[in-house]
């Protein structure tokens, strides 16, 4: 691997050079793809002549040396340039202003990261996933929820009655799988999902495990399998299920309220389950029946390479053995900057505060590292209690840019057992668990 020359000033490579070096430090082939996106395209735009100076494509801060071994010298290119080769998703949904929407059928769509600057999200900023159609239930008078399976005692609940259980509110991210699968390389398959599918909203209803001893759980139980309402588009209606572990953990929740409203439709109205930690689509919406199962739940949602990741790494581009995937279940650790925006300006020498949020599936966060220099240096952030087990806990500090030129703000999260987010995406065949470092374009003027 070759290794970029001390003392030289970026500003001054050619476009050429900086790719030959992108090249030499083994960046995937979608990296050097997006490289020549950028190029061409600035190009285009007669913002560029053959063989202009990495100038002239922006400028660069935080000092030549830093860009060279922290971006250029690990096989990367600055996150505005992958962010300007890709363009804009040109879709919108009603009640949901400003959300980068992917589908409509179904609805797919989330917020960029600096949208989410919220201890608690907002329901207008909470990220939508869906598999099917959007249920047309209007109210509650016929709803009912269903307990069958490995149960002694089979239960069909009103709305009326599931809230007599004792009621219980908690603030919980729920995450689509598939959050920071652009960030693959080489590029898989599906929704294109960067930072924002994710919502850390305030939850109230009532314990699954509450519920679930109502029925009487048999010695023969060993999984749920959950369903609801949603139209499939095609095919078998979407269902997933959890083991009777995480059903009986006393943050699983059958959820009615969001935010203290009813949870909208598009959120899975009148009730869904809520499964803090781990990935989204455990948390079924519009919820009618949970099917208690003497097996690990085979939908076909649950089977073969649905939702699961290989038992070993794979050699990025591959397709991963032929069976034995495991089910993807908690998050590993990850953190997202909420402060500043993506491609914000900022002047040197001025106080800008960095702010974010991290959560860690089932492990605690124990600590954020924020670097602006390209990780040549990192600085400790303050982090938040989160409001309970499982809620995000956010961080903030304050940097200063030394002088004018485009900066990159990174943050890097470690949990409790010393685990921290990768510079580079450890790569599996479906996209899921994605949770590199962070990293955010500032463009930063005298």
């Amino acid at each position: 691997m070759k290794k970029p020359t001390k003392g030289v000033d970026a500003n001054e490579l050619t476009v050429d050079q900086i790719r030959g070096i992108i090249v030499d430090n083994g960046a995937e082939p979608a990296v050097v793809d997006q490289f020549d996106e950028f190029v061409s395209r600035r190009r285009f735009f007669g913002l560029l002549g053959k063989g202009s100076a990495a100038a002239a494509l922006v400028g660069i801060g935080a000092g030549s040396e830093a860009v060279l071994s922290g971006v250029f010298g690990r096989g990367m290119i600055p996150v505005a340039w992958a962010e300007e080769a890709a363009g804009e998703a040109p879709l919108t949904l009603e009640g949901k202003p400003g959300m980068n929407v992917y589908n409509l059928k179904p609805i797919n769509g989330e917020y960029d990261a600096h949208m989410l600057d919220q201890d608690v999200t907002p329901i207008e900023r909470h990220f939508v996933r869906n598999n099917g159609l959007v249920s047309e239930r209007k109210d509650v008078q016929d709803w009912s929820l269903t307990i069958d399976g490995e149960v002694h005692t089979p239960l069909k609940l009103s709305f009326d009655e599931l809230k007599k259980f004792e009621q219980v509110s908690l603030v919980a991210p729920i995450e689509c799988g598939g959050n920071g699968r652009g960030y693959f390389e080489p590029a898989v398959r599906g929704n294109q999902w960067k930072n924002g599918a994710i919502g850390c909203s305030k939850w109230t209803g009532v314990r699954l495990r509450d519920v679930l001893k109502k029925a009487g759980l048999k010695d023969s139980a060993v999984y749920t399998g959950h369903y609801g309402e949603d139209p499939p588009i095609a095919g078998e209606a979407f269902s997933r299920g959890i083991p009777i572990d995480k059903a009986m953990e006393e943050h699983t929740i059958i959820a009615f309220a969001m935010n203290d409203e009813p949870i909208p439709a598009l959120h899975g109205y009148p009730v869904r389950l809520v499964v803090p930690g781990w990935i989204g689509s455990c948390s079924q919406k519009w919820l009618n029946r949970i099917w208690v199962r003497d097996k690990e739940h085979d939908s076909s949602k649950m089977v073969k390479t649905a939702y699961r990741v290989p038992p070993y790494p794979v050699t990025p581009g591959e397709k991963g053995p032929d069976g034995g995937w495991l089910v993807a279940t908690s998050w590993p650790i990850k953190s997202m900057i909420t402060s500043p925006a993506a491609n914000g300006a900022a002047k040197a020498g001025e106080k800008v505060t960095v702010r974010g949020s991290a959560w860690a599936g089932e492990e605690k966060v124990d600590k954020v590292m924020v670097s602006m220099d390209f990780g040549a240096t990192w600085t400790k952030a303050d982090l938040k209690k989160p409001a309970n087990k499982y809620a995000w806990a956010r961080f903030s500090t304050d940097v200063k840019f030394p002088s004018q030129g485009y900066y990159e703000v990174w943050a890097q999260a470690y949990d409790n057992k010393g685990r921290a987010q990768p510079f580079r995406q450890a790569w599996n065949p479906k996209g899921y668990m994605g949770n590199m470092v962070h990293r955010v374009p500032v463009m930063v003027s005298a």
